[in-house]
């Protein structure tokens, strides 16, 4: 865990770049009210249910400081998580920061229009008189895609957690013929807890025999068995990041074609990691995996992208995939996670979480990735 002035020029850093970013998405802009809650902790600390962060494009030109609202239940909290920022104390947070900003001066604020209802931009637009309201969308986004050294640590930390819980699942036995789906992913959520996890990432994803041929199988009273392929998506929360994994395994005794597909989807992945530089095309490092897959005649078979971004969300910019536009940056970070699922036989997915450099990509799950029966 960071220190307290680390964790606020961190967060100071994430606004004087969101600064940069406002003057160049809506030239003339005095401020932006950061609403989503996840870009309200990005920028700020902040944890509570109720928070909203104005940001000035110049404060030193504008004589203000930013601001965070949220109410009484969280004041103390405020305290603790963003004392850097000015508090504005209020229930209806997005509200209190605009009236705010126009008694300072304001007159053209953007919002975040991707978490602003319809109900919610009427309210704003005709809460303060002469305070030009203007949409943006992906400010924030677009700057968490490139990850801080605080952050890489985090999801570092979240990955570790999950490698030793699965490894200890393993070494007591619960990945087994006899046991339930339902059996092995709360064996494995309640492991990632004890080793440090404040939560986990997602719906924990045990899949065996046929089930494994689902993508996103959800775990059932379906029993383990001998010969299935057996796998596992998961992944841990620390320090709010999140980490992504999966592995597959077989149970007891191998047939060629399991190997054979197995192999096919680990090559894919070697691909789709050497490909992930920064600099190259987000839909160039799907590719790379794809056309491994393809040549074996199973491009069919590969039915999702390759990739996303972790952080914060599970899920979040960039996207990696067959459609996806812009090129990966250095410091980002992402999964490789290829797959092959042939329907009423079984399936193999790998994917590791992965930081992008101009180099060779740092992977963060260390869990071994080759072909592995469990007996």
């Amino acid at each position: 865990m960071p220190s307290v002035m680390a964790r606020f020029d961190a967060t100071a850093t994430r606004r004087d770049r969101l600064r940069a970013a406002l003057i160049d998405a809506v030239p003339g802009a005095d401020a932006v009210l950061v609403t989503d809650a996840v870009n309200v902790r990005y920028l700020s600390g902040f944890t509570g249910s109720n928070g909203a962060v104005l940001v000035w494009a110049d404060p030193d030109a504008a004589g203000h400081d930013d601001a965070i609202s949220t109410d009484g239940r969280y004041t103390v909290q405020v305290g603790e998580q963003a004392a850097d920022l000015m508090l504005v104390g209020a229930r209806e947070v997005a509200k209190a920061l605009l009236e705010s900003a126009g008694r300072a001066g304001a007159r053209r604020v953007g919002f975040e229009a991707d978490s602003v209802t319809v109900a919610g931009h009427a309210a704003l637009a005709g809460a303060v008189a002469g305070v030009d309201l203007v949409a943006t969308s992906g400010l924030v986004e677009g700057l968490r895609e490139v990850k801080d050294a605080g952050e890489i640590g985090a999801i570092a930390r979240a990955c570790g957690v999950a490698d030793t819980a699965l490894a200890q699942i393993i070494d007591d036995g619960m990945i087994a013929p006899g046991r339930s789906e339902r059996a092995v992913a709360r064996a494995l959520e309640w492991a990632m807890y004890r080793h440090g996890a404040a939560g986990i990432a997602f719906e924990t994803i045990v899949a065996a025999g046929a089930n494994s041929a689902v993508p996103h199988h959800r775990p059932t009273d379906a029993v383990l068995g001998a010969g299935d392929f057996v796998k596992i998506d998961f992944g841990a929360v620390v320090d709010g990041y999140h980490s992504d994994m999966t592995r597959t395994y077989v149970l007891v005794a191998a047939q060629p074609w399991q190997r054979e597909v197995y192999e096919l989807v680990a090559a894919a992945a070697t691909a789709g990691r050497r490909a992930a530089r920064a600099g190259t095309g987000a839909g160039a490092v799907d590719g790379a995996a794809r056309a491994v897959i393809d040549a074996a005649g199973r491009g069919a078979e590969f039915v999702h992208g390759l990739g996303h971004g972790v952080g914060l969300q599970i899920h979040e910019a960039p996207s990696v995939g067959s459609g996806a536009t812009g090129t990966l940056l250095d410091g980002a970070v992402v999964t490789v996670e290829p797959g092959v699922y042939l329907p009423g036989r079984g399936g193999v997915r790998i994917e590791d979480t992965v930081v992008v450099s101009d180099g060779p990509c740092q992977i963060l799950t260390a869990t071994d990735r080759t072909f592995t029966v469990l007996d």
